[in-house]
């Protein structure tokens, strides 16, 4: 409103100018005038309309966003249980709001920006939005999910309205682009190309994807097909920037290397392949992790099978602590998972109160997890651990300690030098990588702040059901245990003469669907010299 009094004020300020030159003198010049009015009033319309315009896409981003926090709100754990509105959380609330904001600001409102300026220290920042789109990639991989399948909301087991658009799967190519990983670009690319070509709108232009999948294709090593998309880009964009020079130089590279194989001439314009991108396609790259790809096939359920001979001798019983007072007249349930290294599954470990008094006290405390670095012993975030945790101590309500004493009374160890209660949640892609609990001979620093030794066992509780993913698996063996609400699993991470077992190694898969609640006790050495006495032999 205020800059449309300053043009109407503009605008009277120049008739009394007019005026005052003495221009009515002249029929002619004022005839010019009438025009001249007419143009502001042009121009004013156009204002308005402007104004008007930018209302009503105000009002529609008010509509769309009101529908979807309606529906968010209803069941906020359940509509964040699929990764792709995550995802869209993450991107909505760093980049679009944004862009509202910057929509409103052509006309400053200042409550708005008040209301702005007061959340947005709350908000995602950019590296949040990249790691949410890591997190889908790393979930396509895990489960061997096409873009395709995620763009439409399709997940193992279930089907959803959670939907990509091509500016999503653009922003998604982007992402991967940006980090150098032309693997994950090509096919967030591919699938945003694929939507616009099928009549979905966007605002990203075709040109701009294939600028991006072009130069992605020939990172992947795939020239026949950079160069065919290359000719794509140029047929729509001939003035663009790099795609003249990039062709030019894609079929040079071409020809050298068939000049080199020896290939025949007429092959030098051999087509590409026909055959769309997809999941295969191209070969992912290999990375850290020495055994990736059994630790992902344990995820999905593939991998090594437990033999009927072995699993015969797996037994369920009760569990009293040695005749533990505490469990006397309500002994555990406990059931074998493993035969050796011996692993046990005790259900009924907490109960639902328990759970939601834990989660209660740990939700505000909760940060980025943590690991502890081998050579200093201090605790540093990790790109192979992605959840957020919290510790809790027993002066921190009754629970934890009544939860303290139950471990301890199950497992027959003393709690008094173990670390304290972690609870943590993963969320969209939450995973912690393929990894072992105690500290090798290499890293003799690791625990030495505390004092108390290495980590003898975990007992780790499962404070949630998952929809789909979110397994503990452990590589070396091919255990896979799914987490089930109210159930712990117990194992040793030592042998009695103080060994690390290495065997131990293991993994929490990427949460596909839900959210994982767990809480685990890490056991250390000391205290336990009468209560776990050392064995004959060092596998003891």
């Amino acid at each position: 409103m205020r800059v449309l009094l300053c043009l109407v004020s503009w605008v009277l300020l120049c008739c009394c100018w007019i005026a005052q030159a003495e221009i009515f003198t002249s029929i002619g010049q004022m005839t010019d005038l009438l025009y001249t009015e007419k143009e502001l009033v042009r121009s004013l319309r156009e204002y308005i309309k402007a104004e008007e315009s930018k209302l009503a896409e105000v009002r529609s981003w008010a509509r769309k966003l009101d529908d979807l926090t309606r529906i968010s709100t209803s069941d906020p754990e359940g509509y964040l249980a699929h990764p792709v509105n995550a995802y869209k959380l993450m991107k909505r609330l760093n980049t679009e709001w944004s862009q509202l904001e910057s929509l409103v600001l052509q006309n400053p409102s200042d409550g708005f920006i008040s209301n702005m300026t007061v959340h947005r220290q709350y908000f995602p920042d950019a590296e949040d939005e990249t790691g949410a789109a890591k997190a889908l990639m790393r979930l396509q991989d895990t489960y061997h999910l096409d873009s395709e399948d995620f763009s439409k909301g399709r997940l193992p087991g279930m089907h959803s309205n959670a939907m990509l658009t091509v500016d999503d799967c653009f922003d998604m190519g982007k992402t991967a682009y940006n980090d150098g990983d032309y693997y994950h670009g090509v096919l967030w690319m591919q699938q945003s190309l694929k939507q616009l070509d099928a009549g979905e709108e966007a605002v990203v232009s075709k040109a701009a994807i294939l600028d991006y999948l072009s130069y992605s294709v020939y990172q992947m090593g795939d020239l026949p097909r950079a160069i065919e998309l290359t000719r794509r880009l140029v047929a729509i964009e001939p003035s663009h920037q790099r795609a003249g020079g990039n062709l030019r130089y894609f079929e040079k590279l071409l020809l050298k290397e068939q000049k080199e194989e020896r290939q025949e001439e007429e092959q030098t314009n051999q087509p590409a392949s026909e055959e769309p991108i997809q999941l295969g396609t191209y070969v992912r790259p290999r990375d850290h992790l020495p055994e990736r790809e059994i630790y992902e096939a344990l995820c999905r359920g593939e991998g090594v099978r437990m033999t009927e001979a072995r699993r015969s001798r797996l037994f369920c019983h009760y569990q009293d602590g040695s005749r533990n007072p505490r469990l006397l007249l309500k002994p555990m349930k406990e059931e074998d998972e493993w035969d050796s290294p011996h692993i046990v599954r005790y259900l009924e470990a907490l109960s639902d109160y328990e759970i939601e008094k834990i989660k209660e006290m740990a939700k505000p405390r909760l940060a980025r997890a943590t690991v502890r670095d081998p050579k200093t012993g201090v605790l540093t975030t990790a790109n192979y651990r992605v959840s957020k945790s919290a510790w809790l101590e027993e002066e921190d309500g009754p629970v934890i300690a009544r939860v303290n004493q139950r471990i301890q009374d199950i497992t027959g160890l003393t709690v008094d030098t173990a670390e304290l209660l972690q609870v943590a949640n993963y969320g969209v892609g939450g995973q912690y990588e393929p990894h072992f609990d105690f500290s090798r001979k290499d890293e003799p620093d690791a625990f030495k702040r505390l004092g108390t030794g290495n980590r003898v066992a975990t007992f780790l509780n499962y404070m949630s059901d998952v929809e789909a993913g979110g397994a503990t698996v452990f590589p070396d063996f091919g255990a896979v245990i799914q987490p089930k609400k109210g159930t712990a699993v117990f194992w040793y991470n030592l042998f009695k003469s103080g060994e690390g077992d290495y065997r131990t190694r293991h993994a929490a898969c990427p949460v596909l669907v839900g959210s994982k609640w767990v809480s685990n006790k890490w056991i250390h050495e000391r205290g336990q010299e009468f209560l776990r006495p050392c064995g004959l032999t060092e596998v003891d």
